[in-house]
């Protein structure tokens, strides 16, 4: 069962970041984007603190682990989220955001060989270009210039710098944080941030409609619990090129469950390119064995 989990725990990731995409395409439709995300991360907030009260967790023993952590938050949860959603519900095609944040593990990987000391192996530099052809065969199709805007590309560049110095950050100076505590600093950062932009910018409306109740749900309960709660876990025990590189399974990830979802058909080219994004995942995160 040991062995069960860490070999599992990228492949539930995977699937439940990737589920993210299509609940919030349900909840956007309810709901301005800041405003989703404040309300999201009050809750989470919420039941992040009421573990850590009863479980009597370890709270960060100093002002600079409080702002490490903090930093890690502002950068995950804060603008890196908010910026895709922004992004998408002013009209930016989420292929398009997609394929720019679908950057973030190579931009990582040369990233972590200049400031953490871990220069990807050849192995994972084919891996990371692979990956990405692949992610780029799987949007290709959807692909579309129209109602691209100067805001939605800064926003989406926006989103792939903040999530690849989020991961760097937290692998640097962020790897000793308790879990629970680490999380309720992270998203109350997060809350903070997304309620004052929600304030200034937003009605700060809500529409209690089926969908948005049952995204919300999901989106707080289980992706900012059990995705994000893995992809700290999977930072503190691996290479941040290789936990970086499950990125790339996403989008064609995110693509199976739109087709299943809302019906949208998967060319032969997306399929290709699916087959051709997990052998690239492969490469990176599986270690190579040396011949005795």
């Amino acid at each position: 069962m040991r062995q069960f989990i860490p070999v599992a725990a990228p492949a539930i990731f995977v699937l439940l970041w990737s589920s993210a995409f299509i609940a919030a395409k349900f909840g956007l439709e309810h709901v301005e984007p800041l405003t989703f995300m404040a309300s999201r991360f009050g809750l989470v907030t919420a039941i992040f603190v009421a573990i850590a009260l009863i479980t009597g967790a370890r709270w960060p023993r100093s002002i600079r682990g409080v702002f490490d952590i903090a930093v890690v938050g502002f950068c995950l949860h804060a603008v890196y989220l908010s910026s895709i959603f922004i992004a998408i519900h002013s009209g930016m095609p989420s292929a398009l955001v997609a394929l720019i944040t679908g950057l973030q593990p190579v931009l990582t990987a040369v990233a972590s060989g200049l400031f953490l000391g871990e220069p990807p192996t050849r192995r994972q530099w084919l891996g990371c270009f692979v990956g990405f052809a692949g992610m780029v065969l799987v949007l290709s199709d959807r692909m579309s210039v129209d109602g691209v805007s100067l805001t939605g590309l800064g926003l989406s560049i926006l989103a792939l710098v903040s999530i690849s110095v989020g991961t760097l950050y937290q692998k640097r100076y962020a790897t000793e944080m308790n879990l629970i505590t680490g999380s309720a600093i992270q998203c109350a950062t997060a809350f903070l941030v997304t309620l004052t932009g929600a304030a200034l910018f937003e009605s700060m409306v809500l529409v209690p409609a089926p969908a948005f109740i049952g995204a919300y749900l999901w989106l707080s309960l289980v992706v900012s619990l059990g995705a994000y709660s893995l992809l700290m876990t999977l930072i503190k025990n691996g290479q941040a090129t290789k936990v970086a590189s499950l990125f790339y399974l996403v989008p064609p990830t995110a693509a199976v469950m739109a087709y299943l979802a809302f019906g949208e058909e998967i060319s032969p080219v997306a399929g290709i390119g699916i087959l051709v994004t997990t052998i690239g995942v492969a490469l990176v995160v599986f270690p190579q064995r040396h011949r005795r």
